[in-house]
């Protein structure tokens, strides 16, 4: 085409048919893709080369998965439903639009203003406020948005009832707070009343109160939600600062797998033996990457607080100068949701530029706050992540059971078995017994960097009660 003759009728032709010729060859592609991770490495570049010359972006345009010009930033992997959202505004826009709210607004808690931070910054893409009910209903009931696109639990805004013709009317803005400061602000679309037990029993697989989602939804939020569009003003203060999802593209190698392995607790010995070994599994590239993205939003109580479990992962990257092994935190509040929760976790990461996730034994699990029983088994997660692995667009990648031996340090339960190794065990809670105590804790369990930053944790607790 770029070489084409001059005349106008000749360049004319020659464009329409290379465009019709080169859409239907792009569609046809990403069709047969879109179904697996090889359309977020197809896309970019897809997309690049094609509108590098003017009509043929009309190639790209109409494919099923792109809602507008992508933004990929430095990652091979498109965002989840092709755009990486970005709701931030200017100081000029924040003015005008805290001027539309007319004094209107609202304080928001922990668990709203992580949401909301991933609505403004695109951890959530494609959304770009929070759900309204058709939305709502469609991932309770379906787990997809209404396009059809897969999101594992709804992101909601919940208030109480008082709000209601005060500071939320349908239609009109209102600021939304925290802290203190304006976040953003919400043009509100409608305010609804969500049918928790329903969205319980299906994102969390029980309504029983003795599950700690089912806790959060019933006891905590309000009995509205109201949906609408969002626009980001600032990012909390937080002491663990959270890269957006286009930061985190732009550390990222390209070209390159990247592993995403999710914690809310302190990283030890048999954690980096796991993601480490997990770059190199069979389903992925080769010289692959590990991205170590804990949330460091509320997560359940009796969990250690989120500045701590900074403090360690802070003191672990220096220790491990791992050049293979990237950090970011993730401001987002865990659901425990098991299964659901899997996919919220494998479509966030992939916003973040993940091409693979690894998936843990029970991952997000919870137990009954009475028997002690777990709600899920040991396998859910990773057989529904598995499933809907090719749909979403980002592999899943097993959590291998390591173990440590006398014999040959840390190995596979397997080859532990098969070779009788001597296994060490230490349980969660003696270590917890033990760092309280001040006994010495093995250096084949915990890093020693890790332990003293917990071990003074423990003691400011102690001093503080």
């Amino acid at each position: 085409v770029v070489q084409s003759p001059a005349s106008d009728r000749t360049h004319t032709t020659v464009m329409s048919r290379a465009t019709r010729a080169a859409r239907s060859l792009v569609q046809t592609a990403l069709r047969r893709a879109s179904s697996s991770a090889v359309a977020g490495r197809v896309a970019p570049a897809a997309y690049n080369i094609l509108a590098q010359h003017g009509a043929f972006s009309q190639a790209v345009a109409p494919a099923r998965f792109l809602h507008s010009t992508p933004s990929f930033a430095a990652s091979n992997v498109a965002p989840h439903g092709g755009e990486l959202v970005d709701l931030m505004v200017d100081a000029a826009e924040k003015d005008r639009i805290l001027g539309l709210c007319e004094g209107r607004e609202i304080e928001i808690s922990d668990r709203n203003a992580c949401d909301l931070e991933l609505l403004m910054v695109g951890g959530f893409s494609p959304l770009k406020g929070f759900m309204g009910e058709a939305e709502y209903k469609s991932v309770v009931d379906d787990m997809k948005l209404p396009s059809g696109l897969l999101f594992g639990i709804p992101v909601v805004l919940d208030i109480p009832a008082s709000e209601v013709d005060h500071n939320i009317i349908s239609g009109k803005y209102v600021a939304l707070k925290y802290q203190g400061k304006f976040m953003g602000a919400m043009e509100v679309s409608e305010i609804y009343s969500p049918n928790k037990p329903l969205e319980a029993l299906n994102c969390y697989g029980t309504s029983s109160l003795e599950h700690p989602g089912v806790q959060m939804i019933a006891m905590e939020r309000g009995p509205l939600y109201v949906g609408g569009k969002v626009v980001g003003f600032e990012l909390p203060e937080r002491v663990f600062p959270c890269a957006t999802p286009k930061e985190v593209r732009d550390m990222l190698p390209m070209g390159k797998d990247v592993v995403a392995f999710q914690c809310r607790n302190p990283v030890h010995r048999a954690h980096y033996e796991l993601f480490t070994r997990a770059a190199k599994a069979d389903n992925v590239g080769d010289g692959a990457v590990v991205l170590v993205h804990p949330t460091c939003g509320p997560t359940q109580a009796d969990d250690i607080p989120g500045v701590v479990r900074y403090r360690t992962y802070e003191v672990l990257k220096e220790e491990m100068n791992d050049p293979s092994v990237f950090w970011a935190y993730l401001p987002y509040s865990m659901h425990m949701a098991g299964p659901r929760e899997a996919i919220q976790h494998m479509m966030i990461r992939k916003n973040y530029g993940c091409t693979h996730f690894i998936i843990g034994r029970d991952m997000a699990g919870s137990k009954s706050s009475i028997s002690g029983e777990d709600f899920y088994g040991a396998y859910d997660a990773q057989d529904l992540a598995k499933a809907k692995a090719d749909e979403l667009g980002i592999q899943t990648v097993p959590s291998l059971n390591v173990v440590y031996t006398t014999e040959k340090g840390y190995v596979t339960a397997d080859v532990a078995a098969e070779e009788g190794l001597t296994q060490m065990k230490l349980s969660g809670t003696k270590f917890r017994k033990m760092l309280r105590s001040g006994e010495d804790i093995p250096e084949w369990f915990a890093f020693k960097s890790v332990v003293a930053v917990l071990r003074e944790a423990v003691e400011a607790e102690k001093k503080s009660a």
